[in-house]
């Protein structure tokens, strides 16, 4: 059991915990059922029994994808500690993203938590509660090396693409732009690499992660990168404080004991302290 490990041998939990996961469609409706049990620590009731049921949407590297039957990234590793405080085991849900950002995974039982790269706004706010961030985010322009395209304002009269129901997507709109919206960060690449697009507007982490594969290196560059003053937050119901208080207890730890900073380096890259701001904005 994971529950033994002290903290120092969380980085191997959470890098290898993941072999362990069930990755489950979320198409259909789970209520919950009588094996939902309650931790003795800190009053922590979960849906389903001995496990801590988190709702993403795949993939989005390099906070969660399917790497060689496994779900891995930086937020799985990040959950996995939290699971780990708990005594229990994190399962996957996949489902679309529109599913758990309105609360509506969360409220009907599917998932104790949702961790989706997401981006905390106080329109999110209304239907979920935030976790404390931990990451702090900014957009990426991606282009084509040979397409002249040297910022985002050379975006005007192009065709761009974003990720569906994205901070990307919204920022691209709020600029004038009518980007063309695809359902997964696969696809958006995919959209780049085939010329259904021109450019991109994406997360920069993910585009890091593509970046990291040398025919994408060779082909692609950053145009411009954006800060948009986004933070990351995990999110559970509204008003379940005492796994939100579970949550924020594990990333403060991580932050605390170098396990975020040994996490971020494994998925993301050379870590910035930035990266760790401890409130939102």
């Amino acid at each position: 059991m994971i529950t033994v490990l002290g903290r120092r041998a969380r980085i191997l939990a959470a890098t290898t915990a993941t072999a362990g996961l069930l990755l489950v469609a979320g198409c259909g409706s789970d209520d919950g059922d009588a094996s939902g049990t309650q931790t003795a620590a800190g009053g922590v009731t979960l849906v389903k029994g001995g496990q801590l049921t988190t709702c993403t949407h795949l993939p989005y590297p390099p906070f969660q994808s399917e790497i060689d039957g496994k779900v891995q990234g930086f937020d799985v590793s990040l959950v996995d500690l939290v699971a780990e405080d708990l005594g229990v085991q994190q399962q996957i849900i996949d489902q679309p993203f529109e599913n758990f950002k309105t609360g509506g995974s969360l409220n009907a039982g599917q998932c104790d938590l949702a961790a989706a790269g997401m981006t905390i706004t106080e329109e999110r706010k209304k239907n979920v509660d935030f976790s404390d961030p931990y990451f702090e985010a900014t957009q990426a322009v991606l282009v084509d090396k040979k397409s002249g395209i040297g910022s985002f304002a050379d975006l005007k009269g192009k065709k761009v693409g974003a990720q569906a129901q994205t901070t990307g997507e919204d920022y691209a709109k709020s600029q004038g732009l009518d980007p063309v919206s695809f359902e997964s960060s696969d696809a958006v690449i995919n959209g780049l690499r085939t010329g259904q697009v021109e450019a991109v507007v994406i997360d920069y982490p993910v585009v890091q992660g593509w970046l990291k594969d040398q025919a994408n290196a060779d082909a692609f560059e950053v145009a411009e990168q954006i800060n948009t003053g986004e933070q990351y937050g995990f999110t559970v119901k509204k008003g379940n404080e005492p796994l939100l208080k579970a949550v924020n207890k594990a990333i403060a730890d991580a932050k605390a004991d170098g396990t975020y900073k040994k996490l971020y380096e494994q998925w993301i890259g050379p870590y910035e302290e930035s990266a760790a701001s401890p409130s939102a904005s």
